[in-house]
């Protein structure tokens, strides 16, 4: 096909696209970035099919049905959600099967803690009711089933009694108030409020600076009375409402760090596991009350004022507390953990895989975080299943996984990372995690910036779950108009992206629906709140699974896949100035100058790279060449990491994002450079950024080699 003719057929398939979308939404949008001309009909087609299948109807029956009743890691009911995902992938027609990992899960024996009211050894203790308890109004599986002990994984054992302490949110910077105020947590036990950071951070800071025990509460602040009408009467957290949760600081089995628990694996002594030596329990903002409104000393700050109806003080005391836990050790610490997969082969190039998952196990019935999130992974496998089983499959391998222990540490997808490394690296374009996110009608995703344009392009063919037209338009009215304020985030910590994106290399991202909500990690967290207060109509389900769909078809079925490197290029130069702020601070004569070249030379060679596309794609280009340039593409990220990893955590091998060490959450461009600035540690900074020069050069050479192959 000759140019002049090439240019014409390319808006041709563009008017056609603009023609056949219309049905789906008012948005006209342009054609799918990496199709050529000829394919664009076809993927057009095949989304309209996919369209079809999400409904309503099969989310809720899934949710009702996953969400029954508590599924923690490791126990009896997280065992039989994994049969009933089998069970359901195997009824559509993929093929199936299970990870099974043995690994360290210690539940509690004991979770206790009393109340001294005054500072005198004869004070008669009040022991504290640790539970959520039953409210009026609710089901009966929402508050009087069997619930998971209110209890923080991988607290350390331990009976303490001592002086309270209030640390605020248990920051670094929080320590450091208290220093100001001549206040020590030495001996002491301390009381910080849930958020801000991780709660394995919190731990942390409270053990370095000498506590004998942490209480973790949630402040009605947060998402509790102060936000709204709290549960059963609205979405937030009542008075005995209990945030659970992990406070390990690092992923996967921590009995074997950076490598899988396969069987005969060494294992760590468990006096050796890098967790914390102090006692830690969750309470709700009812029992933190009662210790917080007898505590004395100094008034505290402004900023620490919760939401709770007294001043609140620091302490120390006079009021005094006992935390009491202990735990499974040894060989009964030890737990089978299930991963689920359904896959589809894809036909053109079923050795370039895409892969979608979201974590199965939960706290408490788990209906948010994270069936919602299960039950999209399972509705995008039945509307690729359901295409298949009328003849039309995409062009590349999907896997559709549900992940089991995410909640203690993302462990099973991270045991699946380390043991299938390799194979991940040669076979993964990109990964897709769906966590705790349909839950409300405001849009929200994050992603590598390679996958961002493409996940702004989705938004404009899906409607929106409430409003009249698509995600997009209902994205843009919610900022006003403007279109500068349609970000996406980038991935910190936090959940199954994390082995993908941090450890290996791999593009990844997310999406989801969000709403006001306050029954984050408890047991209130049910099928019953879902259908009244997060998604009643199963919109936002319905609404999810379409994206991802879309995402994973444009991925899954491109001539040349659609990752935008002119877009990551772009991104990551205005992100150097992070670096040049952080620098300026210290007074250091290094600039991060030599970065900013190195990315511009990247962000020159993704726009040579995306003019070749087109050329190609308009002319046809046969399918070896694309190959060839799908190929070096897949190389481009993984060129961004490192064997050894971060100077400070060598699991993250990633040189582009990680999750802020002292945070847990939080992200960090260019982390082997921002912790080095951060530590003030001049002669790093230097090396560190030489290094990620000469990675960037290499990953430029990735992009230089996709386009040489479309030539």
């Amino acid at each position: 096909m000759v140019p002049g003719n090439a240019a014409r057929a390319a808006r041709a398939a563009r008017a056609a696209w603009i023609v056949a979308a219309t049905p789906l939404s008012a948005q006209q949008s342009s054609p799918p970035e990496g199709f050529a001309p000829g394919s664009v009909a076809a993927e057009q087609s095949f989304e309209q099919r996919l369209f079809a299948v999400p409904d309503t109807a099969s989310a809720r029956r899934m949710s009702f049905d996953l969400a029954r009743v508590p599924h923690m890691a490791g126990t009896r009911a997280q065992a039989a959600t994994r049969d009933y995902v089998m069970g359901q992938l195997r009824a559509w027609g993929l093929e199936t099967w299970a990870k099974e990992y043995l690994v360290y899960l210690p539940q509690p024996e004991t979770v206790a803690a009393w109340l001294f009211a005054g500072a005198g050894t004869r004070a008669a203790p009040l022991r504290l009711d640790l539970p959520e308890p039953p409210l009026p109004g609710t089901p009966r599986l929402v508050t009087r089933a069997p619930q998971i002990p209110t209890f923080n994984a991988y607290s350390a054992d331990g009976d303490v009694t001592a002086e309270v302490v209030y640390v605020n949110y248990g920051l670094i910077e929080d320590y450091k108030t208290l220093d100001s105020l001549g206040i020590s947590v030495s001996g002491k036990i301390a009381i910080a409020r849930y958020g801000r950071s991780f709660r394995g951070i919190k731990a942390r800071e409270a053990e370095r600076h000498g506590a004998a025990g942490l209480v973790i509460y949630s402040d009605p602040q947060e998402d509790g009375y102060f936000r709204g009408d709290v549960y059963p009467d609205g979405p937030m957290r009542p008075a005995g409402g209990v945030q659970r949760g992990s406070i390990l600081n690092e992923n996967g089995d921590p009995t074997t760090p950076g490598y899988a628990s396969a069987p005969g694996a060494r294992r760590v002594p468990e006096e050796s596991l890098a967790l914390p030596r102090i006692p830690v329990i969750p309470m709700s903002y009812g029992n933190a009350g009662r210790i917080l409104e007898r505590l004395k000393g100094p008034s505290v700050p402004q900023s620490w004022q919760g939401a709770l109806a007294f001043r609140y003080h620091v302490g120390p005391g006079p009021a005094r507390a006992r935390l009491k836990v202990k735990t499974e050790r040894g060989a009964r610490a030890m737990h089978p953990i299930w991963n689920t997969f359904g896959m589809i082969r894809g036909t053109r190039y079923p050795d370039q895989w895409l892969v979608v998952g979201g974590h199965r196990d939960a706290w408490g019935p788990g209906a948010r975080d994270n069936i919602s999130g299960t039950v999209t992974v399972l509705e995008v496998a039945r509307a690729f299943a359901t295409l298949a089983q009328q003849g039309i499959r995409p062009a590349r391998t999907l896997v559709f996984a549900t992940w089991d222990a995410e909640e203690w540490g993302l462990i099973g997808s991270t045991e699946w990372a380390e043991e299938l490394e390799d194979s991940l690296r040669a076979h993964v374009v990109a990964y897709v995690n769906e966590d705790g996110t349909f839950s409300g009608q405001s849009f929200s995703g994050a992603a590598s910036p390679s996958l961002k344009p493409l996940i702004r392009a989705a938004t404009r063919v899906v409607p929106d779950p409430e409003g009249a037209g698509t995600v997009y338009e209902e994205w843009l009215r919610g900022h006003q108009g403007d279109t500068a304020a349609l970000t996406l985030g980038n991935l910190g910590g936090g959940s199954d992206f994390a082995p993908f994106y941090h450890h290996l290399g791999i593009p990844a991202g997310g999406i989801g629906f969000d709403g006001p909500e306050g029954i984050y990690h408890s047991a209130y967290d049910s099928y019953d709140w879902m259908s009244r207060f997060g998604d009643p109509g199963y919109k936002a389900h319905q609404a999810g699974a379409r994206l991802v769909g879309v995402i994973l078809a444009r991925l899954a079925n491109a001539d040349i896949l659609p990752l935008d490197y002119v877009a990551f290029g772009a991104e990551l130069t205005r992100l150097v100035a992070q670096l040049d702020s952080g620098i300026a601070e210290k007074k250091w004569s290094v600039r991060a100058q030599g970065l900013r070249e190195a990315l511009g030379r990247f962000t020159g060679a993704a726009r040579a790279f995306a003019a070749a596309r087109d050329s190609a794609l308009a002319a046809g280009a046969d399918s070896a060449r694309c190959a060839r340039a799908n190929a070096a593409l897949m190389q481009v990220e993984r060129r961004l990491t490192r064997a050894e990893g971060l100077a400070t955590r060598p699991w993250y091998k990633s040189l582009q994002f990680a999750s802020d060490v002292d945070n847990g959450y939080a992200t960090v461009a260019f982390p082997s450079v921002s912790e080095a600035i951060r530590y003030g540690d001049v002669a790093t900074v230097e090396r560190e950024l030489a290094d990620l020069v000469a990675r960037v050069d290499r990953a430029r050479v990735a992009l230089e080699e996709a386009t040489a192959a479309l030539r």
